[in-house]
Protein backbone atom coordinates (compact mmCIF):
# COMPACT_ATOMS: atom_id res chain seq x y z
CA UNK A 1 0.00 0.00 0.00
CA UNK A 2 2.96 2.29 0.65
CA UNK A 3 4.02 1.87 -2.91
CA UNK A 4 0.73 2.29 -4.34
CA UNK A 5 0.40 5.94 -2.58
CA UNK A 6 3.97 7.21 -3.95
CA UNK A 7 2.81 5.52 -6.93
CA UNK A 8 -0.24 7.04 -7.75
CA UNK A 9 0.61 10.20 -5.70
CA UNK A 10 -1.97 9.72 -2.53
CA UNK A 11 -1.96 9.58 0.88
CA UNK A 12 -4.07 7.23 3.39
CA UNK A 13 -4.92 8.70 6.97
CA UNK A 14 -2.72 6.34 9.24
CA UNK A 15 -6.12 5.09 10.69
CA UNK A 16 -7.11 3.87 6.77
CA UNK A 17 -3.63 2.53 6.62
CA UNK A 18 -3.87 0.32 9.72
CA UNK A 19 -7.24 -0.56 8.83
CA UNK A 20 -6.20 -1.98 5.55
CA UNK A 21 -3.09 -3.78 6.51
CA UNK A 22 -5.22 -4.95 9.32
CA UNK A 23 -7.95 -6.41 7.26
CA UNK A 24 -4.90 -7.87 4.75
CA UNK A 25 -3.24 -9.69 7.57
CA UNK A 26 -6.67 -11.04 8.39
CA UNK A 27 -6.62 -12.51 4.80
CA UNK A 28 -3.00 -13.03 4.65
CA UNK A 29 -3.97 -15.81 7.87
CA UNK A 30 -6.94 -17.29 6.87
CA UNK A 31 -5.10 -18.22 3.87
CA UNK A 32 -2.64 -19.73 5.66
CA UNK A 33 -4.52 -21.77 7.40
CA UNK A 34 -6.41 -23.27 4.57
CA UNK A 35 -3.51 -23.96 2.39
CA UNK A 36 -0.30 -23.74 4.00
CA UNK A 37 2.08 -26.65 4.17
CA UNK A 38 5.81 -27.01 5.43
CA UNK A 39 8.43 -27.72 2.70
CA UNK A 40 8.97 -31.57 1.87
CA UNK A 41 11.20 -32.75 4.83
CA UNK A 42 12.34 -29.04 6.88
CA UNK A 43 10.44 -30.72 9.78
CA UNK A 44 12.09 -33.78 9.98
CA UNK A 45 15.71 -31.81 9.55
CA UNK A 46 14.28 -28.72 12.76
CA UNK A 47 13.76 -32.71 14.42
CA UNK A 48 17.13 -33.61 14.10
CA UNK A 49 18.45 -30.11 15.47
CA UNK A 50 16.22 -30.46 18.39
CA UNK A 51 18.99 -30.20 21.15
CA UNK A 52 22.20 -30.08 19.43
CA UNK A 53 24.54 -27.61 18.83
CA UNK A 54 22.48 -25.09 17.33
CA UNK A 55 19.48 -23.10 18.71
CA UNK A 56 16.55 -22.28 16.61
CA UNK A 57 14.95 -18.66 15.51
CA UNK A 58 12.76 -17.43 13.57
CA UNK A 59 13.59 -14.03 12.39
CA UNK A 60 11.21 -11.88 9.79
CA UNK A 61 9.74 -8.61 9.40
CA UNK A 62 6.30 -9.75 8.80
CA UNK A 63 4.06 -9.23 11.36
CA UNK A 64 3.84 -11.77 14.21
CA UNK A 65 0.28 -12.66 13.77
CA UNK A 66 1.76 -14.45 10.25
CA UNK A 67 4.44 -15.92 11.46
CA UNK A 68 2.74 -17.66 14.62
CA UNK A 69 0.06 -18.83 11.92
CA UNK A 70 2.62 -19.91 9.83
CA UNK A 71 4.80 -22.26 13.00
CA UNK A 72 1.12 -23.52 13.72
CA UNK A 73 0.57 -24.69 10.66
CA UNK A 74 3.56 -26.83 10.86
CA UNK A 75 2.17 -28.15 14.19
CA UNK A 76 6.05 -27.14 15.27
CA UNK A 77 5.25 -25.40 18.60
CA UNK A 78 6.33 -21.95 19.42
CA UNK A 79 7.91 -23.03 22.99
CA UNK A 80 10.05 -25.33 21.12
CA UNK A 81 11.83 -22.58 18.99
CA UNK A 82 14.40 -20.12 20.98
CA UNK A 83 13.06 -16.69 19.35
CA UNK A 84 10.62 -15.37 17.53
CA UNK A 85 11.54 -11.79 16.45
CA UNK A 86 9.12 -9.70 14.45
CA UNK A 87 8.79 -5.63 14.21
CA UNK A 88 5.63 -5.63 13.77
CA UNK A 89 5.66 -1.79 12.06
CA UNK A 90 8.15 -2.90 9.35
CA UNK A 91 5.39 -5.73 7.75
CA UNK A 92 5.10 -3.53 4.68
CA UNK A 93 8.93 -3.08 4.47
CA UNK A 94 11.45 -5.39 2.66
CA UNK A 95 13.25 -7.36 4.94
CA UNK A 96 16.83 -6.12 3.60
CA UNK A 97 15.81 -2.92 5.15
CA UNK A 98 14.46 -4.42 8.52
CA UNK A 99 17.16 -7.45 8.56
CA UNK A 100 19.53 -5.45 9.61
CA UNK A 101 17.50 -4.75 12.64
CA UNK A 102 16.53 -7.74 13.09
CA UNK A 103 18.90 -10.25 12.61
CA UNK A 104 21.12 -8.14 14.97
CA UNK A 105 18.61 -8.25 17.50
CA UNK A 106 18.16 -12.26 17.46
CA UNK A 107 21.77 -12.41 17.57
CA UNK A 108 21.79 -10.45 20.39
CA UNK A 109 18.82 -12.17 22.03
CA UNK A 110 20.89 -15.48 21.67
CA UNK A 111 24.39 -14.15 22.56
CA UNK A 112 25.79 -15.50 19.92
CA UNK A 113 27.95 -13.58 16.83
CA UNK A 114 26.52 -13.75 13.33
CA UNK A 115 29.81 -16.14 12.11
CA UNK A 116 28.48 -19.13 14.78
CA UNK A 117 24.69 -18.94 13.11
CA UNK A 118 23.23 -20.18 9.69
CA UNK A 119 20.58 -18.86 7.70
CA UNK A 120 18.30 -20.08 5.70
CA UNK A 121 16.82 -18.19 2.94
CA UNK A 122 14.82 -18.39 -0.47
CA UNK A 123 14.60 -14.82 -1.48
CA UNK A 124 16.76 -12.34 -2.34
CA UNK A 125 15.33 -10.05 0.16
CA UNK A 126 16.07 -12.81 3.50
CA UNK A 127 19.35 -13.39 1.87
CA UNK A 128 20.39 -10.17 1.63
CA UNK A 129 19.67 -9.34 5.09
CA UNK A 130 21.57 -12.06 6.16
CA UNK A 131 24.76 -11.24 3.95
CA UNK A 132 24.03 -7.66 5.27
CA UNK A 133 24.01 -9.38 8.92
CA UNK A 134 27.08 -11.20 8.32
CA UNK A 135 25.49 -14.31 8.48
CA UNK A 136 26.54 -17.44 6.38
CA UNK A 137 23.86 -18.57 4.32
CA UNK A 138 22.05 -21.66 3.01
CA UNK A 139 19.97 -21.25 -0.25
CA UNK A 140 16.90 -23.12 -0.69
CA UNK A 141 15.70 -23.32 -4.24
CA UNK A 142 13.22 -25.96 -3.33
CA UNK A 143 9.83 -23.40 -2.91
CA UNK A 144 10.00 -22.75 -6.50
CA UNK A 145 9.80 -26.98 -7.49
CA UNK A 146 5.83 -26.15 -9.00
CA UNK A 147 7.53 -23.10 -11.34
CA UNK A 148 10.79 -25.73 -12.99
CA UNK A 149 14.13 -26.68 -12.82
CA UNK A 150 14.86 -23.16 -14.98
CA UNK A 151 13.24 -20.93 -12.09
CA UNK A 152 15.26 -23.06 -9.40
CA UNK A 153 18.66 -22.49 -11.41
CA UNK A 154 17.68 -18.95 -11.71
CA UNK A 155 17.11 -18.43 -7.90
CA UNK A 156 20.26 -20.71 -7.15
CA UNK A 157 22.43 -18.36 -8.86
CA UNK A 158 21.56 -15.49 -7.75
CA UNK A 159 21.44 -16.36 -3.87
CA UNK A 160 25.13 -17.84 -4.92
CA UNK A 161 26.51 -14.96 -6.64
CA UNK A 162 24.88 -11.87 -5.66
CA UNK A 163 23.80 -13.23 -2.07
CA UNK A 164 27.19 -15.47 -1.04
CA UNK A 165 25.33 -18.30 -0.21
CA UNK A 166 27.69 -21.24 0.53
CA UNK A 167 25.90 -24.10 -0.20
CA UNK A 168 22.18 -24.56 -2.07
CA UNK A 169 19.92 -27.14 -1.39
CA UNK A 170 17.21 -28.31 -4.09
CA UNK A 171 15.51 -30.57 -0.53
CA UNK A 172 15.14 -30.46 2.84
CA UNK A 173 17.42 -33.97 2.32
CA UNK A 174 20.15 -32.16 1.45
CA UNK A 175 20.86 -30.02 4.83
CA UNK A 176 23.30 -31.96 6.61
CA UNK A 177 25.32 -31.95 3.46
CA UNK A 178 24.88 -27.97 3.21
CA UNK A 179 25.48 -27.39 6.74
CA UNK A 180 28.64 -29.02 6.78
CA UNK A 181 29.86 -27.10 3.95
CA UNK A 182 28.50 -23.68 6.51
CA UNK A 183 30.56 -25.55 9.20
CA UNK A 184 34.07 -26.24 7.13
CA UNK A 185 33.75 -22.17 5.72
Amino acid sequence: MLGLQKMYNFELPEDKLDDYVNRELGAVIKKLNEAAQPCEGVMEELEKLKGGKYGLAVVSSSALPRVVASIKKTRWTTTSLATISSVLRLAWRSRPAAGPRNLPLCLQGHRCKAWECVAVEDSRSGATAAKNAKIPLIGYVGAYLEEGKEKQESVAKMLKEECGAIAVMYHWSEFEECLKAVEAS
